[in-house]
């Protein structure tokens, strides 16, 4: 072991996860890499943060909830999206929608209704069976009509020929922590500490960020062989079609800038944000920027076709955001109410810029992809 830092560990609500962990730590002869740590962290199921009972999404703290995504602030944000997804079922010749990790099922419901019969099956792709039964209450209570419709895998299917949707997804895959100590780079794992506590432990290794630097002594940064991963079987799965995928992050020679030496590790519980994983295990999220370079390389190695990429600002106003606003003579509450959603979706200092979308394609042309038309910044990835 290169270096351990004890950290201290607020108690958590159960034992039973931190307590399962260390029993992996300990199988794995002390030390476990911050990817499996995080994956347990997250999607044991049961008890991992996905897979327990306890309540994500949601706009208000008051509601029990940890954060709060788009689809939950304004159905227009459903329904901007369904135009583009309109247009790509429409260029493909297809009429299945894919959702991976699909939340409260909020999105999932927006763009249901906003679809019709353009969507002839929509299938959700959910580890969590805790939110799988809150995404069905969510559908059956605002698109009922189309809840026969939905079907949910617990597993990649075989083939896709449809669209994919992936709002917040890629940001909860697990990463790979490296630390670089001014000589040698060394990946950051997990090791046991006190009574089911947890602390950071180094040790050397090959991996390397995907930049060549330079790189400040003391830096912590991400990589994302998970993502990775899921986007190179996505691109062998979807035989044609299109995929979208909206998340906060940079392109590389931004993650990797050498003034964000910290990198982007970060936890949510009750609206609130802290950068200590080891912490209240289970009880909170875990996230990471995206690398939107290694998506889009791994994208295309798979054989997909990047068709865009831009500020989510950019997306949701070039889809038609803002026409879907009630008209500006209705200034009742309901109406202020999606303005100041709309502008939380849209304003730079917000969500506006931090969150980027993707989109790929295959088997068909989709060059005009309406979400892309202005704004394009696929040059900068």
């Amino acid at each position: 072991m290169h270096h351990e830092e004890p950290v201290s560990v607020p108690a958590s609500p159960s034992a039973e996860l931190p307590g399962r962990i260390c029993r992996a730590i300990a199988d794995a002869g002390g030390w476990l890499p911050f990817d499996r740590f995080m994956e347990m962290a997250l999607y044991t199921p049961g008890l991992g943060y996905y897979a327990n009972p306890s309540r994500k999404f949601g706009a208000l703290p008051g509601s029990g909830s940890d954060f709060v995504t788009a689809p939950e602030l304004t159905p227009l944000f459903g329904q901007a999206l369904a135009r583009q997804v309109r247009q790509a079922l429409t260029a493909t010749g297809t009429s299945q929608v894919w959702e991976f990790g699909a939340g409260s099922g909020m999105l999932a419901a927006q763009l249901l209704q906003s679809l019709g019969s353009a969507c002839t099956g929509y299938h959700i792709v959910d580890l969590s069976g805790v939110l799988r039964e809150r995404q069905r209450e969510t559908i059956a209570r605002l698109a009922p009509e189309a809840a026969g419709r939905v079907q949910w895998h617990d597993r990649l299917p075989e083939e896709i020929r449809g669209v994919v949707v992936g709002n917040e997804v890629l940001d909860a895959m697990p990463v790979q922590l490296l630390h670089f100590d001014g000589s040698q780079w060394l990946e950051r794992g997990v090791v046991a500490h006190g009574d089911n506590g947890f602390a950071w432990g180094d040790r050397p290794t090959a991996l390397r960020p995907p930049v060549e630097g330079p790189h400040t002594p003391g830096t912590t940064t991400e990589v994302h062989l998970q993502a990775d991963a899921f986007l190179r079987t996505l691109g062998a799965l979807l035989t044609r079609g299109a995929a979208f995928f909206l998340d906060y992050g940079f392109p590389e020679r931004e993650y990797y800038h050498p003034q964000r030496s910290g990198g982007t590790l970060m936890c949510h519980h009750a609206h609130r944000a802290d950068t200590d994983p080891l912490a209240d295990v289970g009880y909170k999220d875990i996230t990471a920027h995206v690398n939107f370079t290694g998506v889009a390389l791994a994208g295309q190695d798979a054989g997909l076709q990047v068709i865009g990429y831009t500020s989510q600002a950019r997306f949701l106003i070039n889809c038609g955001l803002l026409d879907l606003l009630p008209p500006a003579e209705a200034q009742d509450a309901a109406r202020l109410r999606q303005v100041a959603a709309v502008q939380k979706l849209v304003a730079e200092h917000e969500m506006g810029e931090l969150f980027k979308v993707i989109g790929f394609c295959r088997g068909a042309a989709l060059d005009d992809a309406l979400g892309f038309a202005d704004g394009d910044r696929t040059h900068t990835l």
